[in-house]
């Protein structure tokens, strides 16, 4: 095989497979629905997935559903109906999309979305236990909260051998017992230890994976852009965890990635500046958004979002098999923290990466549907730029609601911030010369 073909065939594999993957998944999820089968509900930030997939149950992210209908520019029309039926405009724009694909009895632009026979959420975030009420009140639904104790010291997480640290893990533990016969309640099926290890396993294929493509991603030029490509890649770290399918995908994805490495093949003709994304993407005009940047050179090598919203999938943990319980406990207390810390404290975590991903400038994006991600933005802008003297950008917009995106307010703002980049880099080299 010549090296032009190889090249064909593995360049841009990740984004090919990965929206095949989303479709087949949605596909899925229709059949099931047209069938009359169970479904899980679930959240991005700690969907429990491991345990869900050793009873056979499809699982629905509700996010992910919302967010597509924005990327599809029909996100109005569901965020209407349910403000018609009594939501505010003001809250989380996700939880309104959703409300109307309920009351649309599954209808979606992707395919059918099944109704629920359980609910399974984590406390990562504060919408989540309300949302999940909507469904339980709708449906008539076992709904399992898994309670996770947050990093409660301005030094960060503790680990594993703390004494704090053991007592959270197991207090995770008994809960995920707890689940686990809700969900023999709900499948009629008994649980298959064999089976929850195999699914691990596949877990840490993904978890592993992830990380190498995050760390990758330090390599001049970048090789691959985290808001768009890290979207797909995200859809299939959520959909996919703990399956076949999603540790065949990570491992390929690495190997693309090292490919890329190796020749040089990044994701712009001429990369210029390198931006990290803070916040939630501007699905309403998701292409055009990034379009914004890249016209100028500009690529995003790393988000935020890619942390939070992988259920801790890019922090690499591995589960032990020969503790499985025990394990995921202890993984699912290490990786939802990390996912609120990336919200709550991502000054921190991205004070480590300016200088290990040679970052230009960064883009701050709070948003009206979401206050949790959205609040303390400016007090950490504020505090990088202090302590980095790093160029930052703040435009706010939204993840769904087309009504308070303006796309050429947008630009002026982004055009400025690129000239000033420009300036900034010019007065760089006179100062050296």
């Amino acid at each position: 095989m010549s090296t032009t073909v190889d090249k064909q065939d593995i360049v841009g594999r990740g984004n090919r497979d990965g929206a095949q993957h989303f479709r087949d998944w949605f596909s899925e999820l229709t059949d099931t629905a047209k069938q009359g089968g169970q479904s899980a509900y679930v959240f991005v930030m700690g969907s429990l997935n491991e345990i869900l997939k050793v009873f056979d149950l499809p699982v629905v992210f509700p996010e992910i559903n919302s967010l597509q209908t924005a990327v599809r520019r029909v996100a109005h029309e569901y965020l209407s109906e349910a403000e018609d039926y009594g939501y505010s405009p003001d809250i989380c724009g996700y939880v309104k999309a959703d409300v109307a694909v309920q009351l649309r009895h599954g209808e979606h632009p992707m395919g059918q979305i099944p109704e629920p026979s359980i609910a399974v959420l984590t406390n990562a975030c504060n919408t989540y236990i309300k949302w999940a009420e909507i469904w339980q009140r709708m449906y008539d639904i076992p709904m399992v909260t898994i309670d996770i104790p947050g990093t409660r010291e301005a030094d960060g997480q503790t680990w594993k051998g703390d004494k704090n640290f053991e007592n959270d893990r197991k207090y995770v533990s008994t809960q995920l017992k707890e689940l686990i016969k809700t969900c023999e309640q709900v499948t009629g099926k008994k649980f298959d230890i064999d089976k929850f290890r195999e699914i691990l396993g596949y877990a840490n294929d993904m978890s592993v994976g992830w990380k190498r493509v995050i760390e990758l991603n330090k390599n001049r030029p970048s090789l691959f852009n985290a808001l768009t490509d890290g979207t797909i890649y995200l859809g299939v770290a959520n959909g996919f965890r703990g399956t076949k399918i999603g540790s065949t995908y990570f491992k390929e994805l690495v190997e693309e990635m090292e490919y890329r490495a190796e020749h040089g093949i990044g994701t712009l003709t001429e990369e210029l500046y390198r931006l990290v994304f803070v916040g939630v993407p501007c699905y309403p005009i998701f292409r055009r958004f990034n379009e914004l940047f890249s016209e100028w050179g500009g690529t995003f090598i790393n988000s935020t979002y890619l942390w939070f919203a992988s259920g801790g999938t890019n922090i690499g943990f591995e589960y032990d098999l020969s503790d499985p319980i025990e394990s995921l406990a202890e993984g699912l207390l290490i990786s939802v923290r990390d996912a609120m810390d990336s919200m709550f404290y991502q000054d921190r975590m991205m004070s480590d990466m300016i200088e290990e991903f040679g970052v230009d400038g960064i883009i701050y994006h709070p948003i009206k549907s979401c206050r949790t991600v959205s609040t303390g933005l400016a007090d950490s802008r504020r505090y990088l730029a202090k302590k980095h003297d790093i160029p930052s950008l703040f435009i706010e917009s939204d993840m769904m609601d087309r009504r308070v995106v303006s796309e050429a307010q947008m630009k002026n703002r982004i055009d400025a911030f690129f000239e000033g980049l420009e300036s900034r880099r010019k007065q760089a080299i006179n100062h050296r010369s």
